[in-house]
């Protein structure tokens, strides 16, 4: 067992239904052999109650919980940063082509290296990633992520329109290629399997009727797409598909609507698809420095969160323009700030849920992680700037917990996180 001592910050209860958030300074938690939280409270109260146990001292910056990032491209890493181009144009310039290149299992297995650790640096140990379109790619970000202990949820790519030769495949063999991987992946320590149609304008809907075969047939599986990023995507979509209502309707008709869904972006929904949304209990995650980049438009949180959608972070790199939760965070922030009055006047609190606990639930991981609440893994990011530098004295001058975490938002970065934890056990 350990004592991990600091200043520790979250948000069990959600700020979006009149939660706080819960502060401890000097705190402690106490870890046990497997890495479940078996108490917290004050260091002094528990380091009197367990004398003998090791302690961890992490005081000097705020300890978090790991964040939860529900949206990012494996195979687009190296995309970042290529601006002045809506969705569908980046989509043929930069991310397609840098995709085909996974093709080449040694070029797979370095991405996939760089990947992982870029996310555990970032503070994030749990994540819902798009694959590749490649099995073998896939394989590849499944292996890293296995031997660095993260918790991914992740899936073969598959489309069989719309998109570069290379990159097709058929219903038949997404189906037999993703229960492949399911079979070796799905459920092995922290790993789990993600059905992953790339979205509907490159799924037919016999490609789509495969998704939702392999979803039925691999229990626990997730499913995970995009929908409604971009008003000239929507209108493709909608000549593609004639006969369904909308575009959540796609996936609905095929089956492909239901609790363990997780549709990236959603900035432009009907009202009656925030609705069918709701009333399954699929969950949006929002991507705001990509929506922003690649002029997709201001998300609507409000529309949301009054039909009852469940909404999380995502990075959605490579259109977003990094891993860190905290850029997403602030960005996510602007975003509302600049709707005026249609926007949600956001807090550090609102922000800190969004990046760990709403992403947990999004997940279904609610029982696992998302706070530093007893019997959840400890999963945790020490922000510890290097001292004298700006956070650092930031933080140092904070007036309160609070103060201290919208400050973190403001001005954390991925180098910014000192070590990071994935069930008590040091990742990245």
């Amino acid at each position: 067992m350990r004592l991990f001592r600091g200043t520790f910050l979250d948000t069990p209860d959600d700020p979006f239904r009149g939660g706080v958030l819960r502060a401890e300074e000097d705190g402690g938690v106490l870890v046990g052999d497997a890495g479940q939280i078996t108490a917290r409270g004050s260091f002094t109260s528990l380091a009197a109650a367990h004398p003998d146990v090791e302690v961890v001292d992490l005081r000097g910056g705020l300890v978090l919980p790991g964040f939860v990032d529900t949206h990012v491209h494996f195979p687009q890493l190296r995309c970042i940063g290529a601006l002045g181009m809506p969705l569908l144009e980046w989509l043929e310039r930069c991310a397609l082509p840098e995709e085909a290149r996974l093709a080449d299992p040694a070029y797979a297995v370095e991405l996939a290296r760089a990947f992982v650790g870029a996310l555990a640096n970032a503070g994030t140990t749990t994540a819902l990633v798009f694959g590749a379109h490649y099995l073998e790619a896939t394989e590849a970000l499944f292996a890293e992520a296995d031997r660095l202990g993260l918790r991914i949820t992740s899936g073969l790519v598959v489309g069989d329109r719309e998109l570069p030769e290379e990159l097709l495949t058929t219903p038949a063999r997404a189906y037999d290629d993703g229960l492949r991987l399911a079979k070796r992946w799905h459920g092995v320590r922290r790993l789990r399997y993600a059905v992953t149609p790339r979205f509907s304008l490159s799924c037919t809907p016999d490609l789509l009727e495969a998704c939702a075969a392999l979803l039925n047939d691999v229990p626990g599986a997730m499913l995970t797409t995009h929908l409604n990023e971009n008003c000239a995507e929507i209108e493709r979509v909608r000549a593609l598909f004639p006969d369904s209502a909308s575009y959540l309707d796609t996936y609905a008709d095929q089956g492909l609507l239901g609790p363990t869904s997780v549709f990236a972006h959603d900035v432009h929904p009907t009202p009656g698809e925030l609705d069918d949304l709701a009333a399954v209990g699929a969950a949006v995650s929002h991507c705001p420095t990509s929506n922003l980049t690649l002029g997709s438009g201001l998300f609507p949180l409000r529309a949301h969160l009054d039909a009852g959608v469940r909404v999380a972070l995502g990075s959605d790199v490579g259109a977003g323009t990094g891993l860190s939760l905290f850029k997403e965070g602030l960005q996510a922030y602007f975003v509302q700030q600049a709707l005026g009055a249609a926007g949600v006047p956001l807090t550090a609190a609102h922000l800190l849920h969004l990046a760990t606990a709403s992403g947990a639930a999004a997940l279904g991981l609610s029982s696992t992680v998302g706070s530093f609440s007893e019997g959840l893994a400890y999963d945790a990011l020490w922000l510890r700037p290097t001292p004298d530098t700006p956070l650092d004295i930031l933080l140092r001058y904070a007036a309160s917990a609070d103060d201290a975490l919208a400050k973190a938002f403001a001005h954390g970065t991925s180098a910014d996180v000192a070590q990071v934890w994935v069930a008590g056990e040091r990742a990245g």
